[in-house]
């Protein structure tokens, strides 16, 4: 089970609605995943003609948890203010915060990202941060109020998987009661499956589902890879070696003196 904020979710796969061929697809894909969390980007679906109001509308039909999010803001004033139409459109304190500093690779302003934070947190929102896997900036969030954090593997939209390995287990070692989910960069759910088995409690998906072949089978294989890598976890994998060992018994066995 896993809990943000206080609410109790079965499923450690989250969905981005973003770029789907189709309303339908949207909705069969978001069954397949049995996933009880989306994201929805305020600003990009308020820019759109007149389907802003339909597309609100399919989401609440999900019948699913919306986590709204801030993205395309530059800024922390931008961010803000996203927040606040957020809650009132969706009537919700969760906010997914986003504060893009560098165009290219969409990396978060972190110094940004925690100033926003602190102002969200101070006004009863329960903020998701979208940030790095920097140990310092985990940290200043944390103090902030955030009690989730939300990690990239990669670039957004990269499907590059999980970049740095070696700052991705020092986050989850030092943070470990923190509820950790990798967002931003995870490609295909091989991907995933090593997110959870590295400990991390969720991923979050768009491009890799949203822009597959077969949305809906691509769905589906993601939430059977987040199972596996989570029962992989609990299970206890073995440590990694330098040197080969024997998989059969020795004992008993000719060898020459």
């Amino acid at each position: 089970m896993l809990e943000l904020y206080g609410t109790a979710l079965t499923s450690r796969l989250l969905l981005g609605t973003a770029r789907y061929p189709s309303p339908a697809v949207l909705t069969a894909a978001v069954r397949a995943a049995g996933c009880e969390v989306v994201t929805v980007a305020l600003r990009r679906e308020s820019a759109g003609e007149r389907a802003g109001q339909g597309f609100w509308s399919l989401i609440r039909e999900l019948g699913v948890h919306v986590l709204p999010n801030t993205a395309g803001c530059h800024s922390v004033k931008e961010a803000v203010t996203t927040a606040h139409m957020a809650r009132e459109v969706f009537g919700t304190r969760w906010i997914k915060l986003e504060v893009i500093g560098e165009d290219d690779t969409l990396q978060p302003d972190v110094f940004g990202l925690t100033e926003a934070a602190r102002v969200l947190c101070a006004e009863g929102f329960q903020v998701f941060p979208y940030t790095t896997e920097d140990l310092v900036v985990a940290e200043r969030l944390l103090q902030a109020g955030c009690q989730v954090l939300m990690p990239w593997g990669a670039p957004i939209g990269s499907g590059r998987g999980l970049n740095n390995l070696l700052g991705l287990r020092a986050l989850r070692a030092h943070f470990a009661q923190v509820p950790l989910i990798v967002d931003a960069g995870i490609g295909v759910p091989s991907h995933a499956a090593q997110a959870l088995e590295l400990g991390y409690d969720a991923v979050l998906v768009n491009t890799a589902v949203a822009q597959a072949r077969d949305p809906v089978q691509m769905a589906a294989a993601f939430a059977q890879a987040v199972q596996a890598g989570q029962a992989a976890r609990a299970a206890g994998p073995i440590e990694g070696r330098d040197f080969a060992t024997p998989s059969t018994p020795v004992i008993g066995t000719a060898f020459r003196g």
